[in-house]
């Protein structure tokens, strides 16, 4: 194990100097760059690149999330080899926005992400002078990094996905979500109104998140949008519930035609994500002669959804499997 990766499992000991020091100088590294997505949208993307480094990691975030927030994933990927670039997706981190409410998570169609994705890919990753493209993608990250390598199975070496959405926890039965959804398309002010149970952005005490058992890395999360309040999201729209939905089963109605070497990471606490639809999602591949690294999820035991974001010995855990996966398809 290299030192840089020894100091992943005593990092919180002494995390707020880690990221007012080593952390911070890196940041400073960065180039921000921006392209026109679906519809003109303009969609911001950052890269972290060495002339040392002959493979590169595209990173997809989840819901709600920015690549402010992936800073520490982007510090440890680099100092393993790799360039780093991270897409913030339409409607949410430093990207345009939809709607006026700039607070309400929402997209027009799902598969709008995955063009952003292939415009990103195709102007930023293919022209590269990569020797080896990865993928790590996160939540929502996952559907739509996945829903692209349907249509383009050769174009990374190896993807890794964390705890992907290819199922959301739901709160009532699936067929009364289904039918208040199918209502909701017909009445514009409701379908892009706040789903029940939601509202706008608010910071939640640690003690009541299921996102990550880390209090350093969610505090610090807290901070990013405390110090700048445009890249807040609150709760999804209803028609980004009914997208996101439609997205996880096209995502199984398709998984047979991955080829791509694929590790999917699983969290064992997950109250986001339905976990069962990665073991149907690995069955899928499985059949089909593509199986998933190991055949089923690799399980982060005690995670909750944010696996790379969690405490220090999940987290490694996390990255170390991620590493070793793409090095074996170097």
């Amino acid at each position: 194990m290299t030192q840089h990766k020894k100091g992943w499992l005593n990092r919180e000991g002494a995390f707020a100097a880690f990221a007012t020091g080593p952390l911070t100088d890196f940041w400073r590294k960065r180039e921000e760059c921006e392209f026109a997505g679906v519809d003109e949208v303009p969609v911001r993307y950052v890269r972290f690149c060495s002339k040392e480094h002959d493979r590169v990691i595209v990173v997809c975030p989840g819901r709600i999330e920015s690549y402010v927030k992936y800073a520490e994933l982007a510090y440890d990927l680099f100092h393993c080899g790799f360039d780093v670039l991270i897409i913030d997706h339409r409607g949410q981190g430093r990207s345009g926005r939809m709607l006026s409410d700039t607070h309400r998570g929402h997209v027009v169609k799902f598969s709008d992400y995955v063009e952003d994705f292939d415009l990103f890919y195709q102007q930023e990753v293919a022209p590269g002078p990569w020797r080896k493209r990865y993928v790590l993608a996160h939540s929502m990250g996952g559907a739509i990094t996945t829903l692209w390598l349907e249509k383009n199975p050769d174009a990374f070496d190896a993807v890794a996905l964390c705890a992907p959405m290819f199922g959301i926890t739901l709160r009532w039965p699936e067929w009364m979500v289904r039918h208040l959804l199918d209502w909701a398309e017909g009445h514009p002010r409701i379908r892009e109104g706040y789903a029940i149970g939601t509202g706008r952005w608010r910071a939640l005490p640690f003690s009541v998140n299921v996102l990550t058992h880390s209090r350093e890395r969610y505090r610090r999360n807290l901070r990013f949008y405390a110090d700048e309040p445009a890249l807040r999201v609150g709760g999804p729209t209803w028609h980004w519930v009914r997208e996101g939905i439609l997205a996880g089963e096209q995502v199984l109605a398709g998984a047979t035609a991955i080829t791509t070497p694929m590790l999917l990471l699983q969290a064992e606490e997950e109250r986001v994500v339905d976990n069962r639809a990665h073991y149907r999602f690995c069955e899928l591949r499985a059949a089909a002669g593509h199986p998933c690294e190991g055949e089923t999820p690799y399980v982060i035991n005690g995670a909750y959804h944010e696996i790379l974001f969690e405490k220090d010995s999940m987290r490694a855990r996390a990255l170390n499997a991620i590493i070793a996966f793409f090095d074996r398809h170097d």
